[in-house]
C-alpha cells in the first residue's frame, strides 16, 4: 500500500497560479526563481512588441515579458499592483509581468485536463485546463511563452 501512495505523490505538481485580465493561470513552481512589485523596465529598441524593456535584478540585466501582450489579452499601464514573477526555464532568467499571483496549487496529473483543439494561434501556450471550484485555470508551458532568444532579444 505504501508503493502507492508514494505513486499518488509523485504525480502532484505544484503550481503557482496567478491572474492576468481577469483570467487564471498557472504554471510549475520550480520554474519560479522569485516574486517581486513593478518595476518600470527600460525600453530596448526593436524588442518584441510582448517585451516591456528589461529591469536591473542584483547586477543582472532581466527581459520582462508582459504576459498580456504575449497571450494576446488586453493589456492595461502595469501599476504598483502588479507583479512580475522572475522565472528560469532551460536557459535565461526571465521576468513575466501580471496583474496578481492568487494561489500555490497542489494539482494531480489526472486533473490536468487537455487543452480543447480549436483553431487559436495561442494554443501552443498551453499545456491544459485545471478546473477549481468555480474557476478554471489555463496551464501554461512557459517554454513556448519564453522563446529561448528572450534573453537575447531583449
Amino acid at each position: 500500500m505504501t508503493d502507492q501512495t508514494e505513486n499518488d505523490a509523485e504525480d502532484v505538481n505544484e503550481l503557482i497560479a496567478f491572474r492576468i485580465a481577469e483570467q487564471d493561470f498557472c504554471f510549475n513552481i520550480m520554474s519560479v526563481r522569485e516574486i517581486r512589485g513593478w518595476t518600470p523596465a527600460t525600453v530596448i529598441p526593436h524588442a518584441p512588441s510582448y517585451v516591456r524593456g528589461v529591469i536591473n535584478l542584483r547586477g543582472a540585466v532581466v527581459p520582462i515579458v508582459d504576459l498580456a501582450a504575449r497571450l494576446g489579452l488586453e493589456v492595461p499601464e502595469p501599476t504598483a499592483r502588479n507583479v512580475i514573477i522572475i522565472t528560469q526555464v532551460d536557459g535565461p532568467i526571465v521576468g513575466l509581468l501580471v496583474d496578481a499571483v492568487s494561489d500555490i496549487l497542489s494539482v494531480s496529473e489526472k486533473e490536468v485536463q487537455a487543452t480543447p483543439d480549436v483553431a487559436s494561434n495561442g494554443s501552443e501556450f498551453l499545456s491544459g485546463i485545471i478546473t477549481r471550484e468555480d474557476r478554471m485555470i489555463r496551464l501554461l508551458n512557459l517554454g513556448a511563452i519564453v522563446p529561448e532568444k528572450a534573453g537575447v532579444a531583449a
